[in-house]
């Protein structure tokens, strides 16, 4: 009955308050591109005369409407090939323009940049971001709800950047092969946004309250004239070679191979496509960032294989389940207990027809360590009942182990809305799924809603769980079977600009949330409270925030916390104490520090993780050193758990930059450097030189008296064909 009220509550909300919005309050129309276009960055030909033009943006943030000194013009053109996008951004003081980086999809929060929202089919929920800071540092990605994009997504497109007297300017060419789209329709939602990073002024097109996010593509505006771009036949090809050696000093074994495959796509309509990989290989992908686990579950590592990136937004289910439940989580495919399962072939359909989405996935392993190859299967289908309601449902079938029998399924429905009370967002959502796998009792299931308030004065969400004791989706990441968890609260966050004593702070994050988890044979094993009661973020960015957490734990099992240190099972309650400070990311040097101290399972724990880092040569050179020290003191014994990381880039250009990527943890033991050379071409076709070193420390020796442990070396050139 529980898991029916969850959809009964959503339906009928949705068939209460399921009007449509309004249409957009901004609306232009692009220009034609009637002559040729050089993407330097430079707005100086004569096509750019006859753009549609954005006089000017909105200040959106900090004080929605205000005049200012920075103007913004936007200008759009388009032809059967190509959207252009042309920014001109005056600075009075363009000595002052912050840059850190120029590397493809890098962190470009503290950078003076441009950003575009594209939302083609029109559907309120799923876009496409393109953003350049100030350098040329070009980031993309895929929007799939208001709040967040991801930017894994990597499409192909150019940009460039021109720094002047009075300012910059940006030039954007986009792919009409880059995006879906419905043919022939005239009208795309945008919207577009300029960020000055030193004052943390930012400026909209259209969504210009302070409620407004970026990514809500249900505020944006309307591009008009867009029924010329043309897709071609559809058809892209991305073959690749690669050569690889590997040396263990262990086993003193070594090999050198050389190999070839790639990805064949094709539009069969102009909303969905489909994708064949053949012999797929991942050398270029960035290795994982290493962490420190003081829990007794399993840690979440974030997807980073192009191919599994390529529309992993339309596999999104549920809302705000976040890490407690991913139904699937593509990290099981082609990776098991560590170890890199070959792909010999997949395929992929994806896009929209209609109110229709679509996402569907099939993967064939091939036999390696042991385990056996195997079919895995997902698919993933979405209705959008009306602008405000969703309702999907997902399914996956197959085991990484190669062995057995597994079957998820599971239904969801979301209604959201950015117009409650006016314009304030206001969203619900329910979800159920249900596994079966071998040797299953009957608690297989899953359930969960979500009412949210997500609001720039008021935060205030609620959400329940429930995971049965023998759910196990083993194409997903359930790291806390058998558990009802129930959690909500409310962050006030008032913005004090006016009051003398306050004029320094930009905004106050009053917040307090709880959490409570009761295990299924209905006995209380978590409960936490978080309180906030200083949290703040100055007019030039700096954060400030102090945290008191109490906690509650009960397991019935002990677990090891730390190499020799052992937490029986029983009961403990204390309270933790935090501090964060940090400084803002738009100067050179950036500093923060987060301290945790306090009781911890009747004994103390003082965590401590902090960061130096340092931009120089206007973005080229970057470095950043982290490092956490978690130092406890149990009934059960003593630990000192210990992790270093230290990131190097250099940046010939935005298209040729080296990076350096050195971990150590005191755990393990094991020093890892992972070097990457990238040479962007042109868009779509690149080259990578890869070099991963690892060394191990074996006990009773220091550091520096660390072995070589591996060697691989490989070099990977993908090049992308299309008609």
């Amino acid at each position: 009955m529980k898991k029916k009220l969850i959809f009964v509550i959503v339906v009928s909300i949705a068939t209460v308050y399921g009007i449509a919005n309004g249409e957009p309050v901004r609306k232009i129309t692009t220009g034609a591109a009637r002559s040729a276009i050089v993407i330097d960055g430079i707005l100086d030909e004569t096509a750019w005369k006859d753009a549609g033009t954005i006089a000017d943006l909105v200040q959106q943030n900090p004080e929605p409407g205000k005049s200012t000194v920075y103007h913004t013009q936007v200008r759009f053109l388009v032809n059967e090939s190509y959207l252009y996008i042309g920014f001109d951004c005056s600075d009075p003081e363009p000595e002052k323009i912050a840059i850190h980086t120029m590397k493809r999809d890098g962190d470009l929060e503290g950078d003076d940049s441009v950003s575009i929202v594209l939302n083609p089919f029109q559907d309120g929920r799923n876009g496409y971001v393109f953003k350049i800071n100030a350098a040329g540092a070009r980031l993309d990605g895929l929007i799939s709800g208001a709040e967040s994009f991801s930017a894994d997504w990597d499409g192909i497109w150019l940009a460039h950047t021109n720094r002047t007297d009075k300012g910059w300017s940006a030039e954007f060419a986009i792919p009409s092969q880059s995006l879906h789209f419905p043919q022939r329709n005239d009208t795309w939602s945008l919207e577009v946004e300029r960020f000055v990073a030193r004052d943390q002024i930012t400026f909209r097109w259209s969504g210009t309250t302070l409620d407004s996010m970026l990514y809500d593509v249900r505020r944006a505006g309307s591009l008009n004239g867009m029924s010329m771009l043309r897709q071609g036949h559809g058809l892209s090809f991305s073959p690749y070679g690669l050569i690889r050696a590997d040396k263990n000093y262990i086993s003193d074994e070594s090999s050198a191979r050389g190999t070839a495959g790639g990805d064949l796509s094709y539009n069969l309509t102009p909303g969905l496509a489909g994708v064949l990989t053949l012999n797929t290989d991942f050398a270029e992908t960035e290795v994982d960032t290493r962490q420190v686990n003081l829990t007794r579950f399993p840690l979440f590592f974030p997807e980073k294989r192009t191919f599994f990136l390529e529309g992993s937004d339309l596999f999104n289910f549920g809302i705000g389940i976040e890490e407690s439940f991913i139904p699937f989580y593509s990290r099981r495919v082609g990776l098991y207990e560590g170890e890199q399962i070959p792909i010999a072939a997949g395929v992929k359909l994806l896009g929209r027809v209609g109110q229709w989405g679509m996402a569907l996935m099939d993967v064939q392993t091939r036999n390696s360590h042991g385990v056996p190859g195997t079919n895995l299967f997902t698919g993933r289908f979405t209705w959008d009942a009306n602008e405000k309601l969703r309702i999907g449902t997902l399914w996956t079938h197959g085991s990484p182990d190669g062995v057995h029998d597994n079957i998820l399924g599971g239904i969801d429905a979301i209604w959201q809305t950015s117009s409650f009370r006016g314009d304030k967002n206001l969203a619900f959502g329910g979800w159920y799924a249900k596994t079966n796998s071998n040797g299953d009792s009957k608690k297989t299931d899953g359930w969960g809603f979500k009412a949210d308030y997500p609001n720039d004065l008021f935060d205030i969400s609620f959400k329940i769980f429930q995971f049965g004791k023998d759910m196990n989706p083993e194409l997903g990441f359930l790291p806390r079977p058998g558990i009802r968890q129930i959690s909500g609260g409310a962050a006030y966050q008032p913005r004090p600009s006016g009051d003398r004593i306050f004029k320094w702070v930009r905004q106050f994050h009053f917040e307090l949330f709880a959490t409570r988890v009761d295990n299924l044979d209905k006995y209380l094993e978590t409960w936490d409270i978080f309180i906030s009661p200083l949290n703040l973020i100055t007019q030039s960015g700096e954060h400030l925030e102090f945290f008191i957490e109490p906690h509650y734990e009960r397991f019935v099992e002990s677990f090891e916390i730390a190499p020799g240190v052992i937490i029986p099972e029983g009961k403990y309650r204390f309270t933790r104490y935090g501090i964060e400070l940090e400084s803002s990311d738009s100067r050179s040097w950036q500093i923060g520090t987060e301290i945790g101290f306090g009781e911890f399972y009747g004994g103390d724990l003082t965590a401590v993780a902090a960061f130096l880092s340092w931009t120089g040569w206007n973005g080229h050179l970057q470095l950043e050193l982290e490092n956490v020290n978690d130092i406890g003191d149990l009934p059960g014994g003593s630990f000192a758990l210990r992790l270093w990381q230290l990131q190097v880039s250099y940046a010939f250009s935005p298209d040729l930059i080296f990076s350096s990527y050195t971990q150590y943890d005191n755990e393990s033991g094991e020093i890892g450097i992972n070097n990457r050379l990238r040479w962007a071409i042109r868009p779509g076709c690149d080259l990578y030189l890869v070099w991963n070193h690892g060394w191990v420390q074996l006990p009773g020796e220091s550091l520096l008296q660390s072995r070589s442990e591996s060697d691989q070396i490989a070099i990977k050139l993908r090049w992308t064909f299309r008609r």
